[in-house]
């Protein structure tokens, strides 16, 4: 599914789009809040939730690969 069509869907149906088919790819924590990261198709997708809730806030889209910097920093790889 591309960004367009994706932007285009109700909340609810963007967060059982991503479940089915989006590729979970890392999760943390900023301040109060917790945050998933998916990649579906050409665009990333952070479903932000209060922190131990079940009910979305928002889902931030975007394509730009600065968004992962936070999520790049707690990758450790293994020494070689």
């Amino acid at each position: 599914m591309r960004l367009v069509s994706f932007k285009q869907l109700p909340m609810g149906q963007q967060a059982d789009v991503l479940r089915r088919s989006g590729h979970f790819l890392s999760d943390r924590r900023q301040d109060s809040f917790e945050l998933q990261l998916y990649a579906l198709g050409d665009f990333y997708a952070e479903v932000w939730r209060g922190k131990g809730e079940e009910h979305i806030l928002f889902i931030h889209l975007f394509q730009d690969s600065h968004n992962l910097m936070p999520y790049l920093e707690s990758i450790r790889l293994p020494e070689v």
